[in-house]
């Protein structure tokens, strides 16, 4: 799946420096094949995701379900993939990444059989778990095994490649669910990931295979992490419409993160990786991480209720609207990486906060006399620019900031992250549309969006723009 363009120099043609270099990724054409795996595994559970959101009418009406109810066909999905992100990462460096990672794609494809047999919602819903258990055993694991698949020099292309990928999917998963049940019923949207997950398990094969570590397998310590992330979920989704309730939840989300600190901080590699965050690249790319996905969902939410609000669009004309944020992603990728190799990622990184802050605060601040659409496509456009430019060498930095044998729990990290800033995104719009009117709360959205936009690329630049801290 990767382009051949990754590598300009053929092999008689290489300086021998190169050469030497490549000796730490897989030898061609297993390397393709291996990134085929990789890459066709994420588009699985991405395009699922982004699948089941447009279902979710369809499915209720079928099932006779009530929406509030339905809701948990992706609430579910979502709890599993958060509450088991770093567990899978642990399992995976004790067991090996090969297994783990192929283990969870035949735990996704299985259950995604059951989802399409489902008669119930209960029996849905808990089909969706098991996809989301699948789902956090390829999300980490796959970024983890990109860096054994590559050489170091291609690493931040093929991570850009993987960002390209998730942005694709995600576009293209509601015009896919919807052309879906334009033609077949709700089931076939989980029937079509079983061929795509037999071709997966296939090129699966091509795999390396990175030594294991000794590390025990905590189960105290797994059920505190479940424990800590389903209470921080449950509470700041219910925190706008009872706050006792949610309070609550997220104090019980608070214990837990002490507890498991406590717990994990003597081990030398902990399930929490609070060995890496010791490391200051590491942290400082977490730190920004969090701060931009935070600033990219508060935008997704607030902008659907701002174009059809104040523009008086309608749902189509939103969705087109829209579009050019994951577009402007997808090209921002490998433009990224490109520019990885030649500056610092942390200008990087702070010039793709500043986009993404400026599109989000154009969003805001334009007059709307007249036929604003035109350049509220472009603003959206400059968002989602920035989203790119910052993601891909941010998340490079991580990777690279680990050591490869922590490199699963740097995938989990990064996830974690990613989870974590989209909760609170998410969660602070709830806030603000409780408490203000509907344009008030829109443009007050907008605004923290693109103050903690920026944040995450100010904060970036504390990794010393001049060296990146790269370790093997």
């Amino acid at each position: 799946m990767l382009s051949p363009t990754l590598e300009p120099h053929s092999p008689a043609r290489r300086p021998e420096s190169i050469v030497d270099d490549e000796r730490d990724g897989l030898p061609l054409p297993r390397r393709y094949a291996a990134v085929a795996a990789i890459l066709g595994a994420i588009v699985l559970v991405v395009l699922d995701g982004a699948i089941a959101n447009v279902a979710l009418p369809t499915i209720a009406l079928q099932l006779k379900a009530a929406p509030a109810h339905a809701v948990w066909i992706v609430t579910a999905y979502q709890l599993a993939v958060v509450m088991f992100l770093l567990p899978a990462s642990a399992v995976g460096e004790r067991l090996g990444y090969r297994r783990v990672f192929t283990a969870g794609i035949a735990l996704f494809t299985a259950a995604s059989a059951l989802c399409a047999l489902a008669p119930s919602l209960g029996w849905l819903v808990a089909a969706r778990c098991l996809q989301g258990l699948g789902s956090a055993a390829v999300m980490p694991l796959g970024l983890a095994l990109l860096r054994f698949t590559y050489p170091r020099r291609w690493l931040g292309q093929a991570i850009a490649w993987n960002a390209l990928v998730i942005a694709g999917a995600s576009a293209a998963g509601p015009a896919v669910g919807a052309a879906l049940l334009s033609i077949a019923s709700w089931p076939w949207l989980f029937a079509v990931n079983l061929p795509v997950g037999a071709l997966v398990l296939v090129a699966c094969g091509a795999l390396p295979s990175p030594p294991t570590s000794a590390r025990r397998i905590d189960l105290v310590s797994i059920a505190l992490n479940a424990v800590l992330f389903a209470a921080f979920v449950l509470g700041s989704d219910r925190l706008p419409s009872s706050p006792g309730y949610g309070g609550a939840l997220l104090a019980v989300a608070v214990a837990a993160l002490v507890l498991l600190v406590r717990r994990e901080l003597p081990k030398a590699a902990p399930l929490i990786p609070l060995d890496l965050l010791r490391v200051k690249s590491f942290r400082v790319s977490i730190v920004a991480s969090v701060c931009c996905f935070t600033g990219q969902m508060m935008g997704a939410v607030a902008l659907p209720f701002h174009f059809q609000h104040a523009l008086g669009l309608n749902a189509m004309d939103t969705g087109l609207l829209m579009t050019p944020w994951p577009l402007a992603t997808m090209v921002a990728a490998p433009l990224s990486a490109w520019l990885a190799r030649r500056l610092p990622t942390a200008w990087l990184c702070a010039a793709g906060g500043a986009c993404l802050a400026i599109g989000l605060g154009l969003c805001a601040a334009w007059p709307l006399h007249g036929d604003a659409r035109l350049p509220m496509a472009l603003f959206t456009a400059l968002a989602g620019l920035g989203f790119g430019l910052f993601q891909t060498p941010n998340n490079q930095n991580m990777l690279l900031a680990a050591p490869k044998a922590r490199s699963a729990a740097a995938g989990g990290a990064q996830g974690t992250a990613r989870l974590t800033g989209l909760t609170f995104g998410g969660l602070s719009m709830g806030l603000l549309f409780a408490l203000l009117p509907s344009p008030q709360a829109v443009h007050g959205g907008l605004a923290i969006a693109a103050l903690a936009a920026l944040a995450g690329g100010a904060i970036s630049l504390l990794r010393s723009p001049g060296r990146d801290e790269r370790n093997t």
